[in-house]
């Protein structure tokens, strides 16, 4: 296996500040596909002047991270695709030591790194030897892992298809997963990749607040969608009943005692909710270009 059997695919939004910490630790050997979600025109001019290894693609519309990541994924032309977060950082020997992994196992969808994953995920129920595993460089099967950074095998995707393009952020990488488990496909953690996640901060600190409503809004109609999709409308709306409840009386809360931005923070959520509970698209967006 070599570096043209790998193609490394990167959705940003606003993300100037982070990304090139990221790409400082990708080698130039390996070509990168950034799918830049703003109509950044300098961005992209800059980045791929920086970078030669990186195409930076714009679409004509704001696509969030599942639409994003397709689009790059229809791109890729290898056997395999790491879908990274801007927030990352490869450390030394990563992608090298994906393909020693790769040489030994064939069979797997997905191989996640070692840092920042729930134990609760693990997919057997015996989890006492886990932190021995790992310790052995040894593969631990999980059920689920973060999306901030996953290698794909493309070719078990045919069947299980990428991301589901109706989020628009949230339970991306879960709903994903969920499938690839429902098609008996193997999910693992591998302990000898080591990929740095500084979380939350995939757009630049001076945007974080001008993006909270959208980020609000957005994760509780993917928390009903999700739910809806594979339990049912019933099961959904009970789920997701404790959050409506508090956010309907901590907005009525906040506008009595005129807190406007509290108020609309929580509007914002029950706006989300309502359009996923009525089955209407993740139709808001970011006012930002």
């Amino acid at each position: 296996m070599t570096n043209k059997d790998l193609t490394i695919i990167i959705t940003t939004f606003h993300s100037e500040r982070r990304i090139e910490n990221c790409l400082n630790s990708i080698s130039h050997d390996y070509r990168v596909i950034i799918i830049e979600n703003s109509r950044n025109i300098d961005f992209k001019n800059n980045i791929e002047k920086k970078f030669p290894n990186v195409e930076c693609f714009i679409p004509l519309t704001n696509l969030g991270y599942s639409q994003g990541n397709n689009l790059g994924l229809e791109k890729v032309k290898t056997k395999y695709s790491l879908i990274l977060n801007p927030d990352t950082k490869l450390e030394k020997n990563a992608l090298e030591n994906f393909f020693e992994r790769i040489k030994k196992i064939k069979d797997f969808a997905i191989l996640a790194p070692r840092y920042g994953q729930s134990y609760d995920d693990v997919a057997s129920t015996d989890v006492s030897q886990l932190t021995e595993k790992i310790k052995k460089k040894e593969l631990v099967e999980f059920n689920k892992v973060k999306g901030f950074a996953m290698f794909l095998n493309i070719k078990k995707f045919s069947r299980i298809g990428f991301f589901d393009h109706k989020f628009f952020m949230f339970f991306e990488e879960i709903d994903l997963c969920r499938r690839v488990k429902n098609h008996n496909e193997k999910i693992f953690l591998d302990p000898t990749i080591e990929i740095e996640h500084v979380g939350g901060e995939s757009v630049d600190e001076d945007l974080v607040k001008s993006l909270e409503f959208t980020r609000n809004w957005h994760w509780m109609w993917s928390t009903f969608y999700y739910h809806k999709k594979y339990d049912g409308f019933l099961i959904a709306f009970i789920k997701v009943s404790p959050k409506f409840f508090s956010a309907f009386f901590k907005k009525l809360f906040y506008q009595l005692v005129r807190n406007s931005v509290k108020k609309n923070f929580y509007a914002n959520r029950l706006s989300g909710l309502k359009s996923s509970i009525l089955g209407e698209p993740s139709w808001h967006r970011p006012t930002l270009d």
